[in-house]
């Protein structure tokens, strides 16, 4: 049974929705991450639905209920309905009909088993009716409890069916796997013998997947994995994961939740913006932690001039360089020199200086401030103006 303090579970507006499609005479289940999540007692993921109705059966009973429907993804068993203001997508079975690495020709079914069987992992092809029973058409249950990832059935044919199953497992790896426990080595071998299919994934999936991945607490045993698998070095020719178990420890020990970006930079790598398709802002912090984090000026100048972020970011990549965490204080230290405001002003210099001199002297006088750890006064530099 699902845990009863789940809150999709008694969600009215969930709940509505389903019924809905049941008083049309048809089942109706939540699946995949919803499931997965309330059973290992996690918080809510995003709620998918699932049934044997035909997506134009599923609009019909949804007009006739009074329940706005949307044909969000039609083509492929997919509308949404609307209610309380909040979207829930239903998809009818399927069963792949033809795949090429990328996406999938697919046929509805009516036979549940067909639909869990086109899923990546036992522990997402798992089901649950709107009371709350667990439907498990596959031996997923026993893998969820042990958090054993598993490709269902044949590794190597789920991952030729679409390559991004190969970074959905270390991602998963590093969200739900037992390090005790390990991985398969079906699942690896069917990985390192698939590696060339990586390269026709979109670097807008592989980023997602990136990113999804280095949010986890510890990503370190799944990049491991990756490496060893060749993975990593075809999706970031050039990067290292040497120092993410480092960083990691680093970040749990003074207190800090992680840093997608920082742990980028730890990795390293050649053109990971492009082969990840960062946006225009991601791009920039990286290439800030990339100068900054490990040469660049002292931390406190680099959280006044670049903001808290950066020197934080910067502070624990120059500790994983010289295998030495930072110091609690030196947090405290950042976030007050990024506080910090220089108490001269142009108009305070004028009209003795002008132009280009004008903007010299300010600079100057604004760099002994920094380097008196932002104490001297207002007075103190207007003094040395001369």
């Amino acid at each position: 049974m699902i845990p009863t303090g789940t809150r999709w579970l008694h969600d009215e507006d969930a709940q509505r929705v389903c019924r809905v499609v049941q008083e049309g005479g048809h089942p109706i289940y939540f699946v995949g991450g919803c499931v997965r999540d309330a059973l290992l007692g996690l918080p809510d993921s995003d709620v998918d639905l699932s049934t044997e109705a035909t997506p134009e059966t599923v609009m019909a009973l949804a007009k006739a209920a009074g329940v706005k429907a949307v044909p969000t993804g039609i083509d492929h068993g997919t509308v949404t309905l609307v209610s309380g203001g909040k979207p829930f997508e239903i998809t009818t079975f399927r069963r792949d009909v033809e795949t090429d690495g990328r996406r999938a020709v697919v046929a509805f079914s009516t036979d549940i088993a067909d639909d869990a069987r086109r899923r990546d992992f036992t522990m997402n092809a798992l089901y649950a009716t709107p009371e709350g029973h667990v439907i498990d058409p596959l031996g997923g249950l026993p893998d969820l409890r042990a958090r054993r990832l598993r490709f269902i059935e044949d590794a190597g044919q789920r991952i030729r069916e679409d390559y991004l199953r190969t970074l959905r497992y270390f991602r998963f790896m590093a969200w739900y796997g037992n390090p005790e426990v390990g991985p398969e080595p079906e699942a690896l071998d069917a990985i390192a013998s698939n590696l060339d299919g990586l390269e026709t994934l979109s670097a807008e999936r592989v980023g997602q997947e990136f990113k999804k991945l280095l949010r986890a607490p510890d990503p370190a045993p799944a990049l491991a994995l990756m490496r060893q698998t060749g993975a990593l070095p075809v999706l970031l020719p050039g990067s290292d994961d040497r120092w993410i178990s480092m960083l990691v420890h680093f970040e749990q020990g003074l207190g800090l939740g992680p840093d997608w970006l920082v742990r980028l930079a730890a990795l390293g790598g050649e053109a990971v913006a492009d082969r990840l398709r960062l946006s225009k802002a991601e791009a920039k912090h990286l290439t800030q932690l990339q100068e900054q984090g490990f040469a660049g000026p002292p931390l406190p100048e680099l959280a006044y001039r670049h903001g808290a972020e950066v020197a934080i970011g910067a502070a624990l990549l120059r500790g994983c360089m010289a295998e030495n965490m930072p110091e609690t204080a030196m947090l405290e230290t950042i976030k007050n020199a990024a506080a910090a405001r220089f108490p001269v002003a142009a108009k305070d210099l004028m009209p003795a200086f002008k132009g280009p001199a004008l903007g010299q002297k300010l600079a100057r006088l604004e760099q002994l401030w920094v380097n008196s750890g932002f104490t001297l006064t207002r007075a103190d530099l207007l003094a040395r103006r001369s």
